[in-house]
């Protein structure tokens, strides 16, 4: 499972107009499930979010995590951070897990991520998204599972 973290200072997701979700200080987390990715991979993965420590303490040192922050969760399915780009001018997204893996896996690692944080937030699995936020640093990591 990949997640591609923004530490953001507003983020919201969109379908057709209708804000689904958004958050103010916290991260954005674009993620994409693979075939070979499991419940147990999904768990570690979002125990890594929360504690990862990308948000500055009081001399500006990236020391604190999402928990200690207190800071908003959104997450946004993206099966296109798997595309395959080694040839031609077209991704493909044979690297992707089935439809019903990832919004299997997806849609489990939203429930955990509600009971262990707050706020969490998501976006729609399958569903065409407007994602808007304002990147703080900027500050982009990428983790896997």
């Amino acid at each position: 499972m990949i997640a591609l973290l923004q530490r953001v200072v507003e983020a919201n997701v969109r379908i057709e107009g209708k804000m689904l979700g958004s958050i103010r200080t916290g991260l954005l987390a674009l993620i994409a499930v693979r075939p070979t990715d499991t419940v147990e991979s999904a768990s570690g993965l979002l125990q890594r979010m929360l504690r990862y420590r990308i948000f500055a303490d009081p001399v500006g040192k990236m020391n604190l995590s999402l928990r200690d922050v207190q800071g908003g969760l959104l997450l946004v399915p993206q099966f296109t951070l798997v595309a395959d780009t080694d040839k031609g001018l077209r991704p493909g997204f044979s690297h992707a897990a089935d439809p019903a893996l990832g919004r299997q896996l997806f849609e489990g690692l939203v429930r955990e991520a509600q009971q262990h944080h707050s706020p969490v937030a998501s976006g729609c699995f399958g569903a065409h998204m407007q994602v808007t936020l304002t990147n703080d640093g900027p500050v982009t990591i990428w983790l896997e599972s």
